[in-house]
């Protein structure tokens, strides 16, 4: 388990903390990263892009020359592709670029872009949050004495520190980000990490409860694979007595069958 130091904003020590191995000292995997970029990126793209078709662009929709007899190739518009200012053909449309990525490779982006910080010495854990004023001043003093040579931070702090939120706004290359919604690109994107205190184990908590839920219920399931002691078991209902074999028979099984009549035959038409 890694044990990092704690900072306050004054820029000293004031203690250590426990991170959670499943998230701060997970394997690196390049590609889930790569994947998590792609992803991201994607979904940041606007997709308004838009070209005109044929029958968008200006022009005069009559035949220009006669079918035969010109010499020329025949032509039915000016509004063709194949003519100067002529709508495009399969140009791009408006449309999302979004898709969906598997939230375990997601949050496996994630794990894997703490551990490269938390490996590489540029994460730091910050006691708390807790500015005196809004003012942008102050709090880019706070982050030189973290961290003076490192121009591109990600502070991930939960929601509800308004002062943190007008300060850090302001800030060209600081980015305030709420652990639930924190993303490997960020991460990647950023030259250091500062977390709180509180947003580190939140995250320890979070990213690898998955297994901490496996192994705290591992107990509760095997108390309850006990069955429980089964219920005495009753009396079996007396059965009705059975009716009289008179009336136990069906209404069908009394009414004889219907005889077919045969059709008399030609002979015995000729005969009477």
């Amino acid at each position: 388990m890694p044990v990092v130091d704690v900072r306050n904003l004054q820029g000293e020590t004031v203690g250590q903390v426990d991170l959670a191995d499943a998230v701060f000292a997970a394997s690196v995997n390049p590609h889930l990263l790569h994947e998590a970029v792609r992803w991201y990126l994607a979904g940041e793209r606007a997709g308004t892009h838009k070209t005109k078709g044929r029958g968008e662009v200006s022009g005069s929709g009559r035949k220009l020359w006669r079918q035969k007899g010109t010499g020329r190739a025949r032509v039915g518009s000016i509004r063709s592709s194949i003519w100067r200012k002529g709508g495009t053909v399969h140009g791009p449309q408006p449309r999302s670029y979004e898709y969906r990525l598997p939230k375990k490779m997601v949050l496996g982006a994630l794990r894997s872009a703490l551990s490269a910080k938390l490996s590489g010495e540029k994460l730091t854990v910050v006691d708390s949050w807790t500015l005196d004023s809004h003012k942008t001043k102050d709090f880019r003093a706070a982050l030189t004495r973290l961290d003076a040579d490192t121009r591109t931070m990600l502070v991930v702090e939960g929601p509800g520190n308004h002062n943190l939120e007008l300060a850090s706004r302001n800030l060209d290359g600081v980015k305030v980000v709420a652990p639930s919604a924190l993303q490997a690109y960020d991460v990647l994107r950023h030259d250091r990490v500062l977390l709180s205190q509180h947003a580190a184990l939140h995250l320890g908590r979070s990213l690898g409860s998955q297994e901490g839920r496996t192994e705290a219920t591992a107990g509760e399931g095997a108390a309850e694979a006990v069955p429980p002691a089964k219920a005495p078991a009753k009396s079996p209902k007396p059965r009705p007595a059975k009716a009289a074999a008179s009336g136990a028979k069906s209404k069908s099984t009394n009414v004889p069958k219907a005889k077919s009549k045969s059709k008399p035959t030609g002979k015995a038409k000729k005969k009477e």
